[in-house]
């Protein structure tokens, strides 16, 4: 059956040869027909191609094998037959990206096939000899059969395995995150067509003019791919079940409106392919993670009070080496943040006489530049602290309600500190035996801290919160003058 397949193949690929105006493109659909024909042989059910061509090396590998739904089972790249020595394309920048971003990758001239797991070789075939197809104008004898049988069984086998630490999650999201900035969105922002472009410069052009007037497109690519990863996480913690890209929007609180505006384009409406494959692939690593089990377990092992700035700091050394000395503003050290929240404590019981400090439902607290909101958290905890203490934890459930949620606040300009700190209260107050419901969030709000000035309404298409968030912070910043 394999060995008629291959025939057939190696006949449609002469064909289109012999044509002599074919290139690369035009022989996708014979290797498409070829994986569809070889997963039913070879019984794999539920698979599904999808090819993604491109304009340039940056962007997604050529195919997209997956279940079309939520499981993905790899990634192929193919190249023009008159490239033969797939050593040369082997060490090329371009597949190194994609070899060191996804774990199943096979590269390919539709001659020959090499199958990558986890950037390593680990199985190589040549089914036929272009040169004879182009020598002989005719078909090349099939070969080694049996080999690309076993290949192709391996490379369909593949699914991802459950992450089990903190770090190896951090570290492969950071993975992926990257590619997103670099390959997908900054690809996006330099191109000139398309419904989903037109979108991601909505929301560049937003930004830009409402918050962060000196925010280049470069920022902005890095800005938004850590806000899609980060929504995402912060999704899949709410989701006990299935989980992928379409799903993560009922996931995210319709108190968050940014986000949801992120994510009403990114799960509901139209982005781009290539956006929406590489956040299927990080929706799926999420899947098959229990992401909020792993957050509780870096808490409880020592890692200290706050978990998502220990995963963030590790999510950052493989995503930008650099980028914390860059964006010193996203984080402080623990011990500073305690020593400086509890001297605060303090100062309230002794100078102004509240005697449960932090936990007094008369002080209001604000983080100008709250990043991930190191500070608040730490504040939180020590003033449950406080209050436990004193009162018993039966009535904690109350006093987070109507003392952290309505007194706490802060303000954040970079969108991704923000989301990732809506992340970390949510894993905070769940700590504390708080889960937020649907229509409840912690009062972190995206704006510019010194604007006093609110947004009008945004005829922006997706991004129409942004005046909502610029309202909601504008109250504080009145309340508070």
């Amino acid at each position: 059956m394999v060995k008629s397949l291959l025939k057939n193949y190696l006949k449609e690929l002469s064909n289109t040869y012999q044509r002599g105006d074919a290139r690369e493109e035009s022989y996708y659909q014979h290797l498409s027909t070829l994986i569809k024909s070889l997963s039913g042989t070879l019984q794999f059910k539920n698979i599904d191609v999808t090819s993604l061509p491109k304009r340039t090396d940056a962007g997604n590998p050529d195919f997209r094998i997956w279940d079309g739904k939520n499981h993905i089972t790899g990634y192929i790249e193919a190249k023009d037959p008159s490239n033969t020595n797939l050593d040369i394309i082997e060490t090329s920048e371009q597949l190194k990206r994609y070899c060191s971003t996804f774990p199943n990758v096979i590269l390919t001239n539709f001659y020959e096939f090499r199958l990558y797991r986890n950037g390593e070789r680990i199985k190589e075939v040549m089914i036929g000899r272009p040169i004879l197809a182009r020598k002989l104008q005719a078909p090349p004898p099939a070969e080694n059969i049996a080999e690309l049988k076993d290949l192709f069984e391996t490379f369909f086998s593949f699914s991802l395995p459950s992450i089990k630490t903190a770090r190896s999650l951090a570290i492969e999201l950071a993975k992926r995150t990257r590619f997103l900035r670099d390959e997908v969105i900054a690809v996006e922002l330099a191109e000139n067509d398309g419904k989903g472009h037109k979108q991601i410069i909505g929301f560049y052009e937003a930004f830009k003019k409402y918050l962060i007037t000196t925010l280049t497109e470069k920022q902005f690519a890095d800005l938004y791919a850590q806000t899609i990863t980060y929504g995402l996480f912060a999704a899949r913690t709410r989701a006990n079940g299935e989980f992928n890209r379409i799903m993560a929007y009922n996931y995210i609180p319709s108190t968050i409106g940014i986000l949801r505006d992120v994510f009403r384009f990114i799960s509901l409406e139209d982005p781009p392919k290539s956006l929406q494959v590489i956040v299927d692939d990080i929706a799926e690593l999420l899947w098959v993670t229990e992401a909020k089990k792993i957050l509780d377990e870096y808490y409880h092992s020592g890692k200290g009070s706050d978990p998502i700035i220990h995963f963030y700091e590790t999510f950052l050394s493989t995503y930008d080496p650099g980028i914390r000395e860059k964006r010193g503003v996203y984080y402080t050290p623990e011990p500073v943040v305690n020593y400086i929240v509890k001297a605060i404590h303090s100062i309230l019981k002794t100078h102004f006489n509240l005697s449960d400090g932090l936990a007094n439902q008369e002080v209001k607290l604000l983080d100008p530049a709250g990043g991930t909101l190191t500070f608040p958290a730490k504040a939180i905890n020590l003033a449950a602290d406080e209050y436990s203490s004193k009162y018993g934890k039966g009535g904690l459930h109350h006093w987070i309600k109507n003392h952290i949620l309505n007194n706490f606040h802060a303000f954040e300009l970079m969108m991704a500190p923000y989301a990732i700190g809506h992340l970390k209260m949510g894993f905070i107050l769940d700590e504390l035996g708080y889960k937020l419901a649907d229509d409840e969030r912690f009062k972190l709000y995206l704006t510019n801290t010194l604007e006093m000035e609110e947004i009008k309404q945004i005829a922006i298409p997706g991004i129409s919160s942004l005046s909502e968030e610029s309202h909601l912070a504008g109250k504080v910043k009145k309340e508070n003058q």
